[in-house]
């Protein structure tokens, strides 16, 4: 039987995968575990007590509105709080959640670790600017999951480490943002985003996939 780990397994998207998947899945989220993203030593210790290793980890966790800060409509709006408090959830958090994590990626057969990222966060793809701290959150852990993917080939040869965009989905986290994106249930996405996951292959690890499974320019 296949063993899954989600991370931010209260939100939206990590209930409904963590619904979705088939096999031995554990959940992990701050209301429920204590797990908070942004201390290292909270991720140490909760990911710590884990036994054996997983065929998924999934990082669900994210923010729009890091520390309270709302996304900025213009460079004007920029503070260095707001920049912070994103990088340190939506770019330190899952890189961190990797570094503890990696006893718990198999070296001996086929593993994935997915952390949401946002399309937003891809440099080629910015065409209306705003939202400069989400973007460059985003951009920070599309990096970190790249150069961390090079890292882990040379000791786990079948692990897949990627960053993946579901789309605009309809949870609490979208709702006051949404605008006129087409939204899709959050089961909808989850079925999306697993199905992507089942496809990847080892060479493209270290990329940055949509729901689709088409790759998103950097």
């Amino acid at each position: 039987m296949k063993r899954h780990l989600i991370i931010g397994a209260s939100g939206g998207i990590g209930s409904a995968v963590a619904q979705a998947l088939q096999g031995d899945v554990t959940r992990l989220s701050r209301s429920a575990d204590g797990l908070d993203i942004t201390n290292e030593d909270s991720i140490a210790q909760v990911l710590g007590v884990l036994d054996g290793t997983f065929d998924t980890v999934f990082v669900a966790t994210g923010s729009l509105t890091a520390g309270g800060h709302e996304p900025e409509k213009t460079i004007k709006a920029l503070t260095p709080e707001a920049m912070l408090a994103q990088f340190q959830v939506n770019a330190a958090g899952p890189a961190l959640v990797l570094k503890h994590a990696l006893p718990l990626i198999p070296r001996d057969r086929r593993c994935v670790f997915a952390a949401l990222s946002a399309r937003v966060g891809s440099i080629g793809d910015n065409q209306i600017g705003g939202w400069h701290s989400y973007r460059a959150a985003k951009s920070a852990l599309n990096q970190l999951i790249h150069g961390a993917a090079i890292e882990l080939a040379r000791t786990h040869k079948q692990a897949i480490c990627v960053a993946l965009h579901p789309g605009t989905v309809a949870t609490p986290f979208t709702a006051k943002y949404a605008g006129r994106h087409t939204t899709v249930p959050a089961s909808t996405a989850a079925e999306n985003l697993i199905g992507v996951m089942e496809g990847l292959k080892p060479a493209q690890s270290g990329g940055f996939f949509d729901y689709s499974g088409a790759e998103v320019p950097w």
